[in-house]
């Protein structure tokens, strides 16, 4: 390994394990995936002294300029496959392709081999809600998660809310993790108002209706939604459920049947990231009452989009929203459904909400997200260099 001085010298070779990263038109092109494509076009533009080989298995990813990418064969899109890969072939990749440095950007990093890495934590819903997973799924995130953060150089969080997690559940120092929320990107942004009903007509919606965005799965809490939207009047605008089939997301369907909602709450299924600016813009606003968000992605493009937002007071989602839109306690279904029905009724409302919205979402960009991704990258190399120089930890 190289020490500190030599990296003045030349450019710091960072792999980027990127097998987690989706074409495929479903959920798993959603949350993680969108974090990884975007940190990707945006690392090799934070800083020139770094350079960047990205592990991947999906062959249909273009790369960005400034990226190496190595691709294998191997059908790492199954989880047992990505294990091996990870923890097998991981280790002897990094010394082929003679990496300083390995980001793991979906918490697990490789228990063998003499690498430093990083790696980023998006949520500890597995603690949180062990219910919402399949065992062999929780067990993977228990066993593995925990350990890669312990041996971790360096820990990235999405928001405070998970890192304050991390400190409570894993006991790690809070100086040894970064957080980097996650930023917004420059196709979410207001549209015209022509185009937004055009596009409403394109697909059979009305120009009024309610959106949630999201992986159909317990942990969005959809259900308590269909049944705070049923306590609406029926003369109000449907609500359109806009993203694919997660995990254990028949119960929802199973609700509006129950309530009579057919026709009322609309399934969109997923929707490629192309077209959700349109969606969020045609929106009158943005419901998301998730029970539990390592950030949150959607409350914020809807911001950027000059949508209103409401959303819940649970876990990360405060810090996103801030004050620019109405929270609300996630299993309080009343109370849930009367933001609904301010928001709907009041036009200067969605104004003030609209403008704070937009006001808000510059705060985020994925710019500065792969800056502090960077500054981090050189915390767990200076922490190395006083290592080998029988310092002490550099934070």
């Amino acid at each position: 390994m190289a020490s500190v001085k030599e990296y003045n010298t030349r450019a710091i070779h960072v792999g980027v394990n990127a097998h987690l990263l989706s074409m495929a038109a479903n959920y798993r092109s959603a949350g993680i995936n969108w974090y990884i494509q975007n940190l990707l076009q945006h690392l090799p533009g934070a800083d020139p002294g770094f350079r960047y080989t990205v592990f991947v298995g999906e062959q249909r990813y273009p790369g960005a300029a400034g990226l190496a990418l190595s691709f294998t064969r191997l059908p790492t899109h199954r989880p047992a496959v990505r294990f091996v890969w990870e923890q097998v072939v991981q280790p002897w990749a990094l010394r082929r392709e003679d990496i300083d440095l390995l980001h793991s950007p979906a918490l697990v990093g490789p228990m063998l081999g003499g690498r430093p890495f990083v790696v980023t934590v998006h949520d500890l819903s597995y603690h949180h809600y062990p219910d919402a997973f399949r065992p062999a799924n929780r067990s993977y995130l228990r066993f593995l998660g925990e350990r890669s953060v312990r041996r971790a150089r360096r820990v990235i969080a999405v928001s405070q809310s998970t890192k304050d997690d991390l400190i409570k559940h894993y006991g790690l120092p809070a100086g040894r993790v970064d957080v980097v929320h996650h930023g917004v990107d420059e196709a979410f942004r207001p549209l015209p108002a022509d185009e937004m009903a055009a596009f409403c007509a394109r697909q059979g919606m009305p120009e009024r209706f309610l959106l949630f965005v999201g992986t159909l799965e317990p942990r969005k809490n959809v259900v308590r939604l269909v049944e705070a939207y049923a306590r609406l009047p029926r003369s109000c605008p449907p609500l359109v459920l806009v993203g694919g089939k997660g995990w254990f997301y028949e119960e929802v369907f199973r609700r509006v049947e129950e309530l009579g909602l057919e026709g009322r709450v609309r399934p969109a299924g997923y929707v490629p990231a192309e077209d959700l600016p349109c969606w969020y813009n045609a929106a009158e606003a943005l419901v998301y009452p998730s029970l539990y968000e390592g950030f949150g992605l959607p409350p914020l493009e809807a911001m950027a989009c000059g949508t209103p937002v409401i959303s819940s007071t649970a876990s990360s989602l405060p810090e996103v929203v801030g004050d620019a839109g109405l929270l609300v306690d996630p299993e309080d279904v009343d109370a849930l459904a009367a933001a609904m029905d301010r928001v709907l009724a009041d036009a200067g409302l969605r104004e003030r909400m609209r403008a704070a919205g937009l006001e808000r979402a510059r705060r985020f960009t994925w710019e500065g997200a792969a800056r502090k991704t960077v500054d981090s990258y050189r915390r767990a190399l200076a922490r190395q260099g006083a290592a080998a120089g029988g310092g002490t930890e550099g934070v």
